[in-house]
Order: structure tokens, then sequence, then C-alpha cells
């Protein structure tokens, strides 16, 4: 048993460590912060960001400096796991609000909570964007070191602005952070120590080439299974003086230093960035008085949907069903409740060409994932005449749904972001003298297609004979695609749903896991066509879809390979990544869905259930992404105004109107100069008429 146990652990494949590097800001990922912040980073900084005196010790000093009253509304930006919003909440403070970035932390705090019985709420966010009211908090805190991590000044000033807006007139910014002077000149340059019983980090520390930041490496190594991780993290040093410089620009007043202080450590070792830090507070700054805001007309958004009066060969029976027609239903219902928007609805792909042309709209929400004239394969068509109309719309652009519907681009792109993908075959269409592979159970499926289209119960095979039947059947029904044969996994299956965009924040909802135990037996274990479009079968009624229960690293891990392929592949505003594990564990990619299924009961918004959010909030934050993204604002209603009848006038309006009717010679009529704004208003009325006379050719 020992040795089969030993023989196990040395299959499993070790992280990689790049070794000796002569230059660590070269290695240094400029978003370092996205996966630093999990389970690895409290047990490295546990002995500081986990030890009760320093947080008791801090959250007295941010008493004491703000004269913070139980009654105060209080933000802890960059919360961590929570430890000082939970102190807080400890000494009675009862209007606490804990914002941070990592999703672990997150998750940790309001466990941390639950178990104490104690209330703050946790959010995860962006500091340079928190989406939290203006005018909300009296206090708004950055403890323990948590400023000063992003690559550009710049998106440390957004921070302090966002701090600005969500302050209260009379309230305070507190500030904990390194002291950059003393850190300068005093950093370990190597370091090493053990973390618990089986595990030691080793660090080694440097300057950046402009001396502004630190930069430091840690390589986290386990007594038994190696590296587990080498990592790179750097943190801007701020100074007394260059710190109250920015303050001071953003609009700060009354910047007040209260000191340094030093962290204590329960393994009195390496203490690193938390050595000595500087302890400031200041004022809000001065908020211009706001004019009186009239009203505000609400967003229009026209949503683009799939065609119920034309057949639809993806659906059951070739056509719209009941319960498609029902799916619609709720989607209109979830969205009317949304405050701020005002919807229309375009179906009808026979016109749909003149429709978009001659449409005034602020957003296109594009849920028309059937395609052009419910075609799949013209997905891409209706994005692509939006971009040819100038129409603003969410998800994804017709390049980011061409690259994703070719399954094998998509797993091309994959491996070069080291996101592991199933072992497979690719097969032209009409090549009869094509290698088949060897290695059972297969998986067969269309290279390029949607919603499972060729993917059914037979589409699993077990031997050489059945791979070919379904091969043949596959060219039959999809005479000119390419057929991949894949290797079938066959462990615990994945989704991971994300909504935002990188750079303005991209979160993540809870992991899906789909769960199998209650499908008969004798049917393979997939996510195929008739779990998707057939009611009856035990595909939909037998398969459940639940919260996954993973380890932090694999959590994390999933995450990051999901965050890599949005970006590379272009997704826009929401996508969904599906992962599946083979026998031996090893979690691999199946699909990328940059514009997925966004119906009340599909897999995105049962994500979003897992975190509370209901089907209108899902939606919502959808179009937010969008909204955010383009730039879109809301117009103040156009009041029209009347002018009074001033008696006197009346002679005087009926003789220019005599004049106005009188009859003009041609040759003594001038040519008006038309308005720099109407020719441009003009010009972009013929451009427009020509792209939809474009379209009705196309169409």
């Amino acid at each position: 048993m020992a040795q089969s146990a030993k023989s196990k652990r040395a299959k499993r494949p070790a992280p990689r460590t790049i070794g000796p590097v002569a230059d660590l800001e070269q290695h240094l990922p400029s978003e370092w912060w996205r996966k630093l912040f999990n389970a690895l980073y409290v047990k490295t900084d546990g002995d500081v960001v986990e030890n009760s005196e320093n947080t008791s010790r801090d959250i007295d000093f941010l008493i004491a400096a703000s004269g913070l009253e139980k009654s105060h509304d209080v933000l802890d930006l960059c919360c961590g796991q929570g430890r000082h919003s939970l102190e807080l909440a400890r000494r009675g403070y009862r209007k606490v609000t804990g914002v941070d970035r990592s999703r672990y932390l997150i998750r940790l705090a309001k466990k941390r909570a639950q178990a104490e019985g104690l209330n703050v709420l946790f959010k995860e966010g962006d500091a340079r964007n928190p989406r939290l009211p203006e005018n909300s908090f009296d206090v708004v805190c950055i403890m323990g070191n948590s400023f000063g991590y992003f690559s550009n000044q710049t998106d440390d000033e957004k921070v302090l602005a966002a701090v600005a807006k969500m302050l209260r007139p009379s309230g305070q910014l507190v500030l904990d952070i390194t002291d950059g002077a003393y850190m300068a000149e005093h950093f370990e340059r190597r370091s090493w120590e053990w973390i618990d019983a089986h595990q030691f980090v080793c660090r080694e520390r440097s300057l950046s080439s402009d001396g502004d930041r630190l930069i430091s490496r840690e390589v986290i190594v386990h007594d038994e299974l190696g590296v587990i991780a080498d990592q790179f993290y750097a943190e801007r040093l701020y100074t007394r003086e260059t710190i109250g410089k920015l303050l001071e620009k953003l609009g700060f007043r009354n910047f007040r230093d209260h000191g340094s202080t030093e962290s204590v450590s329960d393994r009195e070792q390496d203490l690193g960035m938390m050595a000595r830090r500087i302890l400031l507070t200041a004022d809000a700054p001065v908020k211009p008085a706001r004019k009186a805001k009239g009203a505000m007309q609400r967003l229009d958004v026209t949503v683009l949907l799939g065609d119920p009066r034309l057949p639809d060969q993806v659906k059951r029976g070739g056509t719209f069903n009941p319960e498609d027609l029902e799916t619609v239903k709720r989607l209109k219902e979830a969205l009317a409740e949304l405050p701020g928007y005002q919807f229309r609805y375009l179906d009808n792909h026979k016109t749909l060409p003149r429709d978009l042309a001659e449409l005034q709209t602020d957003l296109v929400f594009n849920l028309c994932d059937e395609g052009f004239n419910n075609d799949p394969f013209k997905e891409l068509h209706v994005p692509a005449m939006l971009e040819m109309l100038g129409l603003q719309y969410t998800g994804g652009a017709p390049a980011a749904l061409a690259a994703c519907y070719d399954k094998g681009l998509v797993r091309a792109a994959a491996m070069t972001l080291d996101v592991p993908v199933p072992l497979e075959t690719y097969v032209r269409p009409g090549d009869q003298g094509a290698t088949l592979p060897s290695v059972f159970p297969a998986l067969l499926k269309p290279n390029v297609g949607d919603s499972s289209e060729g993917i059914t119960k037979d589409a699993v095979v077990t031997d050489e004979t059945a791979l070919i039947d379904y091969l043949e059947k596959l060219r039959a029904a999809f005479p000119r695609r390419p057929v991949l044969v894949q290797e079938y996994l066959t462990g615990p299956e994945y989704s991971v749903g994300m909504i935002g965009n990188p750079g303005q924040g991209l979160r993540t909802l809870p992991i899906l896991e789909v769960d199998y135990s209650k499908l008969d037996p004798s049917l393979p274990k997939i996510l195929g066509y008739e779990s998707k479009w057939e009611p009856d079968s035990p595909y939909w009624t037998q398969i459940r879809y639940l919260e996954a229960d993973l380890s932090d690293i694999l959590q994390q891990q999933l995450i990051e390979h999901s965050s890599r392929l949005f970006e590379r592949l272009g997704c826009r505003d929401y996508a969904r990544f599906d992962f599946r594990a083979d026998a031996r564990g090893e979690i691999k990619l199946l699909e990328v869905n940059p514009n997925p299924g966004w119906c009340w009961d599909g897999k995105f918004n049962l994500m979003a259930g897992f975190a509370g959010i209901r089907y209108s909030e899902m939606l919502a934050q959808v179009l937010g992404a969008a909204v955010e993204r383009l730039g879109v604002v809301e117009r103040p209603v156009q009041v029209e105004r009347t002018e009074k009848r001033d008696p006197a006038k009346e002679p005087m309006k009926v003789a220019a109107a005599k004049a106005e009717k009188a009859p003009v010679k041609k040759a003594e009529k001038k040519p008006e100069k038309q308005p720099a704004k109407k020719a441009a208003q003009k010009a972009k009325k013929a451009a427009k008429k020509k792209s939809a006379a474009r379209l009705k050719q196309v169409a």
C-alpha cells in the first residue's frame, strides 16, 4: 500500500520554477495581484496578517485617529480576509463594509463572519471602481499595506479618486502603507523561513529600475511535493512626501502624519513590506456644489432575439417550442424590473437589416444566439451588421464569435496559454484516409458548431466500429464540417462564468459542477444535445447542477485559465468556460462560450444564483459591463418650452410669417451655410443608408 501511494505521488506533475533570474523586474507580471491572494498568501504572510495583536493595534489607531463612532458607515477597502472589518464588528460597529478583489479572501471573510455571527457586508470588487454609492461612507480605510500594487501610478490615483467620491463631505481617509523611504534602504535582499511543518518560502528582492517599487519573488517549497509556487509581486514605495503630494493632487485636505508602526510576527523572521509602516489620515475633498439635476432619460436598449416565425434547425423539431417562448417571456419580465432602462425588442429577421438601419438607440442587447435567420453559422453576422451601422452592443465582436465557434482554434489558443486540453484528432471533411485514434473511449463532435449540435449519447464510442459508424453519421448530417475525435474525459465537469471586462473589473461567479449521480448508469455522462433540447430525455430530467466544492488551488487555477482565455479570445462583458477532468484528475478545457446562454434556467444564471444574484440582477450586470466599456451615459430629458404670448409682438410675428411665405426668385435665393454639426449628421445618415443597402443585398 505504501509503495503504491509513493508511486502515485511520483507521477504528479511538479509545478514549474524558472530557476535563477538576473533581473526580477523582467519576470514581474503587470497584474500580479490577480492571482497572488489565495490560500498560500494566508500561509506565507499569516505570521503578520493573521496576528491578532497586529489587527487589534491597527483598529485602536483607526478609531483614535478618525474619531470613529458606532453610528458611522465604514468601508474597509482592499480588506483581504476581513481581519480589520471583523475586529470592528467585534467592537460593536454595525455599519461595516469590506471590499476586496480576491474571491478567495472574500469567501474566507464571509465564512469567518458567519462562524462568529458578525454582521459585516463583504463584497468582491476592484478598488479603482468598487461600484458603491457616492457620499455613502464616513470613513474609508486602506489598512495593512494594501495600497500601491498597480504597475502604473495612475491606477493608484483612480483608487483615491474612487475613495473621494464615496466619502461624505465630512468623511476621512485612513491610510496604512509601507514606509517607502525606510524600505528602500533596509529591505532584505534574500531570506527564507518555514511557514508550517512541511513548507518553507525563499524570498529575493530588488528595487525596480526607476527605484520607485520594491520587487519581490517567493519560491514556496513543500518537503514532499517540491516547488509548489514561484511568484513575483511588487509595491510602490511611497514616502510621506510623495503620498502627501498625491493626496493633495486628488483634493484631499488636512493631511496628517501619525508616525510609524512596526508589525509583530508569530515567526519573528522576515517581515517584508510590513516591517515598518506609516499611518496617515486626510479629510475628504471639498465637493463642488452640483447643479440641480433634471430628470434623466432612461437608457434606450434594443434587445435582439432569434426569430420565432422562422425554422430553427438546432431546436427540437426544427422550430421554436413552448419552452422557448416561455424563456423569452421570462426574459422580458426580468428586464422590466430594471430601473434606468427602457427596452424594445427586435425578432423579425425578415426586416432586421432595415430595422437596424433606421434604429436610434443607446445600446443593443445582443441575445440573438440563434444567429441571423436562425442560422447558427450566422451568429457572428448579427454583431457584424451592428458594427457596419455603428450601433453599440453587448457581448463578443464578430472575430471573437468566429474564433470560439471553431473548437480547433480555441484548443490552439489554449495551448499557447498553458491551459490543458484533451487529446484529439482533426478529421477533414471527406478524408477517407485519416489516421483514427485507437484509444477508447473517445468522443466525436463537429469541429464547428454550437448548442451541442451533433453531440448525442452515441457520440461516446468504445471501439473502432462504433467510431467509424458515428463518424459517418456526422458526415451525413454535417457534410462540410470537420470532425474532432477527442479523448473522452470521465472526471468531474465544471463551468466558470465571468462578467465584466479586463482592466475594468472581471468578476467570477461561483463555479458550477455538473452532477451526473442520478443519471441512468447505462448512459455516457455528457452534456449533449439531449440535455439542452429534449425535455423528456433523462439527460434533461436526471442531471443536476451544483456549486462546485473545489480546493482553493484548483478554484484559483480554473479562474486563472478562464481569465487568460477571456482576454486572449477577445470576449467582452460576459463569457462561460467549460472544463472537465480526465481519469487522473487533470482538469482540461472543453469549450469557450463568448456569448453564453442567457436563459433563466441556463448554467450562467444558475451560477449567478449560487452567489445570491437574481435573474434580473445578472442581466443588469451584463448590461452594466457593456455600458461601462462603451461609456454610455444617461441624457437629460428634453423639455419642450412653450413661448408666452405677448400681444405687443403679434403684429411683428404676422409680418415675419408673411415674409417667409412670399415667393423668392431663384436668382435671388442664396444657399444657406450649413452648420458643421448638421453636415456631420447628414453624412452619418448617408453612410447608414449605404450600409443598409449593402445589408439588404447580403440578406
